[in-house]
């Protein structure tokens, strides 16, 4: 337990990729900060469920902060996720227009991505479009090119952020919610939770889809995050040879739309939905939903629908009555807010992250570097990289990488162990389908669950049945 004595220079709350990502920032200066999470690992809110893309915003409205911190966060992440062993795939991503509306809407975006600082959008014909993606469904006009929009782990980016921040000195709190803040006589803050107090000078509240009552507790009362649940359909990795692209449709006022695209694990997604919810726990599949998505999917590209479901899952954005990001600064109070980070936060998030940390410094936080920052590179867990199983030397290293434990997403025992043993090491199931894919296949652990399950449960030191009652979410 961290000493109520000792305030910590910056407490960030909330450890999805956002805040994680400004964890990891502020690790890179002479400072004592702490990470929270009310959940029991790092990126299991938003974070985990979403389109996994990473973006070029290009369809961003111009001017906008988003449009601005969409762009940079591109080129930050896109350099840093190669030596990090984040999976980033550059497939490409296709507007594809429907209907004459939509065609005649095409130029203008490309005006409005040009805005953005993306110069690359090109259009095309009826039979380019054909010409590359010849399972699309029939109708397609034309589409919008934009070449450099690519796919990502959503799940190894948040444990990137928030592993290299634990490396470089950050105490990392999980399972430790927020529930009140008090503000003493210095202007030091103290967070309240179930069984501490933590005490810190400056305060970030990351908190996605609780970040509006974080702000409530700080006395400010303007903010208010409604949850957008967007349902997702993922398809078996025989699917994957139908579609070539990201394929998009025209962006609406509501947000971007159902797409059809691959993942960084050979898989195929169709979605999302986007429903405006009340609960913020509303994170169960709708009959409604999952049929929308079916009649979309089956216009876009017609044989996905034929095709095997893996698995179903659900994420909620913190949507905003605003088109933009809600990242507010009060320096007299050395607070802020990062709020209103919607589907774009996973590729703006390194961009983010210098942005607060440089209004943290404009509010008086003093930043000294370190002279030795440890980098961070994480397992691989994308298909288009060598795995371990495949790779001769590592098994030479230690054969447990050469025993296949999960046969489905072909997950070794080896790369089991490390992730239990990691320095935010995976604590449940659900912590082990994301650090390693076991679980995640066909079979959806059917027949590798027991073996996952009592290897977790010698290493946690936990009951094989209490392992089983601890889903926190996942694909």
């Amino acid at each position: 337990m961290v000493s109520a004595d000792a305030p910590f220079d910056v407490a960030v709350i909330g450890a999805g990729v956002v805040g994680a990502a400004i964890a990891r920032q502020l690790a890179r200066y002479q400072l004592r900060c702490a990470l929270l999470d009310a959940a029991s690992d790092v990126g299991t809110g938003t974070s985990k469920a979403n389109t996994a893309i990473l973006h070029t915003g290009f369809d961003a409205k111009p001017g906008t902060l988003e449009a601005r911190l969409v762009r940079q966060g591109y080129a930050r992440l896109a350099a840093y996720g190669p030596s990090a062993g984040i999976p980033i795939e550059r497939v490409g991503a296709l507007l594809i227009a429907w209907d004459a509306e939509q065609l005649a809407a095409l130029p203008v975006i490309a005006e409005n991505a040009a805005r953005n600082g993306y110069a690359a959008a090109r259009s095309m014909t009826r039979d380019e479009l054909y010409a590359v993606e010849p399972q699309l469904g029939p109708g397609a006009l034309g589409a919008l090119s934009i070449p450099d929009e690519s796919l990502i782990c959503p799940f190894t980016t948040p444990l990137a952020f928030a592993t290299e921040a634990v490396l470089n000195g950050v105490h990392l709190a999980l399972d430790t919610a927020v529930m009140q803040a008090h503000t003493d006589a210095t202007g030091v803050h103290a967070l309240v939770t179930a069984d501490r107090s933590l005490r810190a000078r400056h305060v970030v509240n990351a908190a996605g889809l609780y970040a509006d009552a974080i702000d409530r507790c700080f006395g400010h009362e303007g903010f208010t995050v409604t949850p957008r649940r967007g349902e997702l359909i993922v398809f078996d990795k025989l699917a994957r040879p139908l579609v070539n692209h990201i394929l998009l449709p025209v962006p609406t006022a509501r947000g971007k739309g159902v797409l059809v695209s691959p993942t960084v694990f050979g898989n195929v997604v169709l979605g999302p939905t986007a429903e405006d919810v009340a609960d913020k726990g509303a994170t169960g599949s709708t009959a409604a939903g999952l049929t929308s998505l079916c009649e979309k999917g089956r216009r876009i590209l017609p044989a996905l629908m034929v095709e095997e479901v893996t698995a179903v899952y659900v994420g909620l954005r913190a949507a905003t009555a605003e088109a933009d990001y809600r990242i507010a600064f009060h320096p007299a109070q050395r607070y802020v807010r990062v709020g209103g980070i919607r589907s774009t936060g996973l590729t703006a998030s390194m961009a983010i992250a210098e942005y607060v940390v440089e209004g943290l410094r404009d509010a008086g936080l003093e930043l000294v570097p370190k002279d030795d920052v440890h980098p961070v590179r994480m397992p691989n867990i994308g298909e288009a990289y060598p795995r371990p199983y495949q790779c001769a030397d590592v098994i030479a290293r230690d054969p447990d990488f050469g025993r296949i434990v999960c046969h489905c997403e072909r997950v070794t025992r080896g790369e089991l162990l490390a992730a239990m043993r990691a320095p935010v090491p995976a604590r449940s199931l659900d912590g082990l389908r994301r650090r390693t894919r076991a679980l995640l296949g066909r079979c959806q652990g059917f027949y590798c669950s027991a073996a996952v399950t009592r290897m977790l449960a010698e290493a946690s030191g936990q009951s094989a049945p209490s392992l089983l009652r601890l889903p926190d979410g996942g694909q």
